[in-house]
């Protein structure tokens, strides 16, 4: 297992009106993160809110190229970002559930106390198969075929790549000192997009190269 320090290469806040960031997730041009009763969108260029979509929103987002899903008391609603109109609704597991992603034609849904990461069918919520981790789960993202999850625990937080299979740690990235991941995505490039909690940025992390 290879453990680094996180590099932090950007701050976006304190975002205005923002009390507390709970999923992040990126559609390729703008940064959605989650607060409470609404998605925002993010210029990752600009740093600017562009717009935002009210709907419940206490834990994870996705998006799967075209549709949002925005997780929020037990269940996951499929949201069209243009129109903001709520398109399905699937239960979410059981539990304190965190971090969401998606890949390769499935949710992954993270769930803090439990400390495990669920693959779950879009259609129905079911929960095909789990990742145990050894820490709080508090996001999720997939790039390039590595299963990457943030935690925040003892007032500390990481990122981690883990072993999908056995939920084995891979590499760490510790990140700075109060500096809580509360959400997590990848750019798909270099970057991942951590939501910094009640704190209220959001912190872009240089994704390092692969250690095999």
């Amino acid at each position: 297992m290879h453990t680094s320090s996180a590099e932090v290469t950007r701050e976006y806040g304190p975002l205005p009106d923002v009390e507390g960031i709970h999923g992040v997730t990126y559609d390729g041009r703008q940064v959605w993160f989650a607060t409470d009763g609404r998605m925002n969108a993010l210029d990752p260029d600009s740093g600017r809110v562009l717009r935002s979509i009210d709907v419940p929103a206490d834990a994870g987002t996705a998006f799967d190229g075209k549709h949002l899903f925005q997780m929020a008391k037990g269940r996951i609603r499929k949201i069209d970002p243009d129109t903001g109109r709520v398109l399905a609704t699937i239960p979410a597991p059981d539990g304190q559930v965190s971090g969401l992603t998606w890949a390769e034609g499935f949710l992954w849904v993270g769930q803090y106390r439990e400390r495990k990461i669920h693959q779950i069918d879009p259609e129905t919520g079911a929960v095909l198969r789990s990742v145990q981790s050894n820490r709080h789960v508090t996001g999720v993202s997939w790039v390039d075929g590595d299963l990457w999850h943030g935690t925040w625990e003892d007032g500390a937080s990481e990122l981690r790549r883990v072993d999908a299979s056995t939920g084995e740690v891979l590499e760490i990235l510790e990140m700075p000192p109060g500096a809580a991941v509360s959400g997590l995505e990848s750019d798909g490039r270099d970057l991942f997009f951590c939501g910094g909690a009640d704190l209220g940025v959001v912190r872009t992390v240089r994704r390092p190269q692969p250690v095999r």
